[in-house]
């Protein structure tokens, strides 16, 4: 099992980015909703937290497919610091064997949270609530650019509960309807769009 390693970055959300517009820079620190529907069992109706997205490519954590894997022995000492609802998620198809951790940290920023070195003391990283990912989405250069220019994805304002949601199975509706309008009334539509 290999543990993903980098130092925690400041939650830093973009605002106002919708897929009505070109794509122009970076979405790290936001959310890649699905539209329905998304042809990737994957990705149907997933939420996806953008840790990167640079001219290298892009990585994300899928924050609504809690899977039925209980944390492994090896990272037991980070068993308190795990929010509910306590499973390991599926963060994407890319590199199953990784674990990618992603938590609060403490400080004076209520805000700030980042990707943890799962190989570290729980106690020596200021970690305070963490969800634990195996494997990640990620799209080569200028992949999800693409996606984007298509229609696949929404790119919308991320907020700190979404990476901890304790319902993350209402999270893709519940991020839409906080948006109001056109895209709150998306949230209604039924899981097989024929039904509609």
């Amino acid at each position: 099992m290999n543990m993903h390693t980098s130092n925690p970055a400041r939650f830093e959300p973009r605002r106002g980015r919708g897929n009505t517009e070109r794509m122009i820079g970076s979405t790290a620190g936001t959310l890649l909703v699905a539209t329905p529907p998304l042809a990737d069992p994957n990705f149907d109706r997933s939420v996806v937290y953008m840790v990167e997205h640079d001219e290298r490519g892009a990585l994300g954590l899928v924050l609504n497919r809690p899977s039925d894997e209980d944390l492994p022995d090896q990272l037991d000492a980070w068993r308190d610091q795990l929010a509910a609802p306590g499973a390991v998620f599926t963060g994407g198809p890319v590199e199953p064997d990784t674990m990618i951790g992603v938590a609060h940290i403490v400080g004076d920023d209520p805000d700030r949270v980042g990707t943890v070195d799962l190989t570290r003391d729980p106690l020596t990283t200021g970690a305070r609530r963490l969800r634990v990912f195996r494997g990640y989405a990620g799209w080569s250069p200028g992949q999800l650019d693409g996606e984007l220019l298509a229609g696949a994805w929404i790119v919308l304002p991320a907020e700190p509960e979404d990476i901890f949601s304790a319902e993350p199975s209402e999270l893709w509706r519940a991020v839409l309807r906080r948006q109001g309008g056109r895209l709150a009334w998306l949230a209604t539509a039924a899981d097989e769009l024929s039904l509609n």
